[in-house]
């Protein structure tokens, strides 16, 4: 079953979120969702309501609605003042990561796959999962998604101001995925309000970071940073924490169920996209 022209309600319209209203509202889609300003890149058609994730909120009765906050220690702000209201949604769809697997030593992460988060962001994360699907009584869609790249967010921007590096870990690999391909899934699933479960949006090749900045660096025609290794290299904690863990995430379950292929399946495709789309912006 697919859905007519309908209202999406998003709790954080951010990157993702703004790529997916664009193509609904290319449908007859109405797209309303909440930031903490009203000032932002937002793209026309699409309205904004300044929330600041405490207050209370009522999305339209029959909406469908797109989670996409970050969680805190006591799970999705969002799932506390609306929680209660989720039942009234066409659809509840909640935006969590792959880091919730944990390490699997280069392993693959499967929808189906037991979550054992090793970070706290990440536990917090499962907590916020956990609530959604209460809320719901387990119609909730999770969506978990790895790194996130795409038009002003990618390798280009710190390859073109002298900060990139290349940090080198044995083995190591990461999934990723371009924004357009996160929207056209999420289009998918909104298409289809009936479908449940856990989902993966990501690309077909998870690959090393080192290997996508050196390509990054061709594309621009600038020398590639020279290779480092982890354990010679001064980063934040932060950073270092995801190279503690090392995976290679399927989106087989998305393939099957939402007829959804990522147009760009490694970001060999997905950065010469970035580059076209940023090199025609600066034209116009």
């Amino acid at each position: 079953m697919t859905v007519p022209p309908s209202l999406l309600f998003v709790f954080g319209l951010g990157y993702s979120a703004r790529a997916l209203g664009e193509r609904l509202v290319a449908r007859g889609w109405d797209v309303t969702g909440t930031s903490r300003t009203i000032h932002g890149p937002f793209p026309d058609r699409l309205e904004v309501v300044q929330w600041d994730g405490k207050d209370q909120i009522a999305p339209p009765a029959g909406a469908h609605w797109l989670i996409t906050l970050p969680p805190d220690a006591d799970g999705c702000p969002a799932a506390r003042v609306a929680g209660h209201l989720a039942q009234q949604a066409a659809s509840v769809t909640y935006l969590s990561t792959t880091g919730v697997y944990g390490d699997l030593g280069g392993g693959w992460a499967m929808e189906w796959s037991p979550v054992n988060p090793g970070s706290q962001r990440s536990k917090q994360r499962v907590m916020a999962e956990t609530q959604w699907r209460e809320a719901t009584d387990g119609a909730v869609r999770v969506v978990r998604l790895p790194g996130i790249y795409g038009p002003g967010r990618s390798p280009f921007e710190k390859l073109r101001n002298g900060t990139a590096t290349r940090v080198v870990k044995p083995g190591q690999v990461f999934s990723r995925v371009h924004v357009d391909d996160i929207a056209s899934g999420l289009e998918a699933l909104m298409l289809r309000p009936e479908t449940r479960g856990v989902f993966h949006l990501c690309d077909d090749l998870a690959a090393p970071p080192q290997d996508v900045t050196g390509f990054a660096a061709e594309l621009l025609g600038l020398e590639p940073p020279p290779e480092t290794l982890l354990d010679e290299t001064d980063m934040s904690a932060m950073a270092r924490s995801f190279y503690a863990e090392c995976k290679r995430v399927s989106n087989a379950r998305a393939k099957a169920a939402l007829g959804w292929w990522p147009a760009y399946p490694s970001y060999r495709e997905g950065l010469t996209a970035v580059l076209a789309t940023e090199q025609a912006s600066l034209r116009r």
